[in-house]
């Protein structure tokens, strides 16, 4: 039976314009038109939710908001003849949790083509423990992959390894057979990240370069680069002939210096990665490959599961740099 209201995460902004979050009950009939409406078990905490929980006018417009760009569970209602109640399904990216009610509510309601089917051998908490965080860096293993890098081309680079992100790319990348030099500005995490199978752990100011110089001694044979600034910048400067660098964060800066020496002298590729507006049919394929051979058998070590009431704590300590793998947030009962 679907209840007329449940719990969710609020954010609204005060009489002196600052943003406070709240736990509150809200309507089932106040939530968006849509296809499907889901009964959400989990959820996850990405840096564009601490960012919307924070009051980001370029994240989110419009306040009251309820965040979360992720959300598993049980489809409740659908009036779309591809789902039917009972359904395990997810739903990461597009509008959710940005200018949509997201996945820190019991409940979310959205079109049928935002909806995956939950894959064989993958369990709803597990999809939320790879969530946004772990779809991106599968899109990002996928460009090196069809770029042409194979485990013999040489090491691949991962920066801001302690990261959702930088973390299951480490771990996707070493389950493959790939060698992973993991760079981090923790350098308290090195033992985390050579569980997750980096073959080593560097400090991020052993790649961070100031020298303006065009071009540096060739170190990578591809990059998942996932904090973008010089990093990315000196990153570039850094790759072998023909090497592929994979571009998805802006939490260094939104905004890098480069010259065209890298492209025209050594032939490098960026790519960019955008998981939110990714076609279903690369959706899918993607969810396939993390439910199959791309699935990792460390999941425990990657995640943090918290209650709804637990969300507040970990976005500030999102916000000052503090958090390493996943959180995940438990809202079924």
């Amino acid at each position: 039976m679907i209840p007329e209201t449940f719990k969710a995460l609020v954010v609204d902004s005060n009489s002196e314009g600052h943003h406070e979050l709240r736990i509150a009950e809200k309507s089932i009939r106040d939530l968006p038109a849509g296809d499907v409406l889901i009964h959400v078990m989990y959820s996850s905490l990405n840096y564009k939710d601490a960012l919307s929980a924070s009051g980001n006018r370029g994240v989110t417009r419009t306040y009251p908001h309820t965040p979360g760009i992720d959300a598993s569970g049980i489809v409740a209602e659908s009036t779309h003849s591809a789902f039917r109640p009972g359904d395990p399904v997810l739903v990461t990216g597009y509008d959710l949790g940005m200018n949509t009610s997201g996945g820190f509510g019991r409940y979310v309601r959205v079109p049928a083509d935002w909806v995956v089917k939950l894959p064989k051998n993958l369990t709803l908490k597990e999809s939320m423990i790879y969530g946004t965080a772990g779809f991106t860096a599968s899109l990002s293993v996928l460009k090196l992959v069809e770029h042409g890098l194979t485990p013999d081309s040489g090491d691949i680079l991962v920066t801001g390894a302690t990261g959702g992100v930088g973390s299951l790319a480490v771990s996707i990348l070493s389950k493959i057979g790939y060698s992973v030099i993991a760079a981090t500005g923790k350098t308290d995490q090195n033992d985390f990240l050579r569980k997750l199978g980096a073959k080593a752990v560097i400090s991020r100011a052993d790649i961070d370069d100031n020298s303006e110089r065009p071009l540096l001694k060739a170190r990578w044979a591809g990059v998942v680069d996932t904090v973008g600034g010089n990093i990315l910048a000196s990153a570039l400067k850094s790759t072998f002939q023909r090497a592929a660098i994979t571009c998805c964060g802006n939490v260094a800066s939104p905004s890098f210096a480069a010259t065209v020496y890298p492209f025209i002298l050594r032939g490098i590729t960026l790519y960019g990665v955008d998981s939110a507006s990714t076609p279903m049919p690369l959706r899918q394929k993607i969810w396939r490959k993390i439910a199959g051979e791309w699935k990792i058998g460390h999941l425990d070590l990657l995640h943090t599961e918290i209650p709804l009431e637990g969300l507040k704590q970990a976005i500030v300590r999102m916000l000052s740099g503090g958090q390493h793998g996943r959180v995940i947030v438990r809202l079924g009962h």
